[in-house]
């Protein structure tokens, strides 16, 4: 399998949407989400299971999420056929004050398109230790 390109085409695919969930949008990542998409993340107390479910929990944040940028630190994106895992730490600002989140895509490629089908959101939890290589804004 050719997977040149695959990888800045997910990375640009996820900055696009966090583009515009940054500005109160989620559509964004609804028109990238597969029908049979899993999403967790640390506010919802159980799985989110399909698209049409995803959008529900989605409704009462639009407009809410607001920030000014940020950065998808150190991105790895792996390919096994016609699937693809996008893992990268995420930071949003607003002002002086930072969020910083991990996150992993699990893309799967069905008719030419890529499209998300599980997605786990949760904190980055801030140690005392850090492990070598711990890049400094984390």
């Amino acid at each position: 399998m050719n997977t040149d390109g695959v990888a800045e085409e997910l990375i640009a695919m996820e900055k696009a949407a966090l583009t515009r969930w940054g500005r109160g949008d989620p559509d964004g990542f609804l028109e990238i989400s597969a029908p049979d998409v899993a999403y967790f993340d640390p506010y919802i107390p159980r799985r989110i299971d399909g698209l049409e479910a995803l959008a529900a929990a989605y409704q009462p944040m639009r407009g809410k999420v607001l920030f000014e940028r940020f950065e998808l630190v150190n991105p790895l994106v792996q390919i096994v056929g016609d699937v693809a895992v996008l893992t990268f730490n995420y930071v949003s600002y607003t002002g002086q004050e930072a969020d910083r989140w991990n996150c992993t895509e699990v893309y799967r490629r069905s008719g030419g398109r890529w499209q998300i089908i599980q997605t786990h959101w949760s904190y980055t939890e801030v140690f005392k230790y850090k492990f070598p290589g711990t890049p400094s804004n984390l």
